[in-house]
């Protein structure tokens, strides 16, 4: 089942062209993510997509009845503002709490409820933030470098607690990572993007396709030297002429 399909997407951002071209299909139960150097249009991306910015022409269609759940890169919280991880979940509208304790149960999270959220380590505020966004059971979750900050083994445990996300709820994956070993083993697809798409398909193709290599140089190799991928391939690379 397609859950998403983007037509010919530009965005321009005060008069400047973020993203050219951009088509992009994502279906139930894989695993996308977007790669691509800073100030690529990856967060760019994610946001047209959720649809807090206006793409400048193209077209962004959803299955009927697509429900989203969107973990933000970044997220500040004043810590000297008294607030639990029930209370914040609760936020900004109400939930049951059985639904809420699903919802950290399926984070990794549970037992976090009554904690401050001042209080967290930097890998339990990010399944925090990922329980937020299971709240409604989303049929797609999206995350803009939901790892950024935590340390090798944080990254790992975090992917780990995705995969058996997508599992349990048969949901779609689109995600933005920088941690390109990872992306490797545990990504049915990757996206190379740099204002456009330079080159697609699953994470074997990509790596020997030439616009990875000249997109990251050494990070390639790193990449390749942990690359473990067990995913059957689902689609070809594509490479624009």
């Amino acid at each position: 089942m397609t859950l998403l399909t983007i037509e010919n997407l530009a965005v321009d951002l005060g008069g400047q062209p973020i993203l050219d071209n951009i088509h992009l299909a994502l279906e139930r139960g894989e695993i996308v993510t977007i790669v691509g150097p800073n100030g690529s249009g990856k967060t760019t991306l994610l946001k047209a997509i959720i649809g807090s910015l206006t793409p400048a022409c193209g077209q962004i269609q959803r299955a009927p009845g697509l429900i989203l759940g969107y973990v933000p890169q970044r997220l500040h919280l004043d810590p000297t503002l008294p607030m639990t991880v029930k209370r914040f979940m609760g936020l900004p509208r109400q939930h049951s709490r059985a639904c809420i304790a699903q919802a950290l149960e399926r984070a990794g999270a549970a037992g976090l409820g009554q904690q401050q959220m001042s209080s967290l380590s930097g890998g339990q505020f990010q399944r925090i933030l990922l329980a937020r966004a299971l709240l409604e059971s989303p049929d797609l979750l999206i995350l803009d470098e939901a790892t950024q900050g935590l340390d090798q083994q944080g990254v790992i445990d975090f992917y780990r607690q995705l995969e058996a996300v997508r599992h349990e709820l048969g949901c779609g994956v689109l995600m933005v990572s920088h941690e390109l070993h990872v992306v490797m083993s545990t990504s049915d697809r990757v996206v190379c993007l740099n204002r456009s798409i330079c080159c697609e398909g699953t994470p074997e193709r990509v790596a020997a396709s030439p616009a990875y290599h000249a997109m990251f140089g050494q990070g390639v190799q790193d990449a390749l030297a942990v690359y473990r991928h067990d995913h059957h391939p689902r689609q070809a690379l594509r490479e624009p002429a």
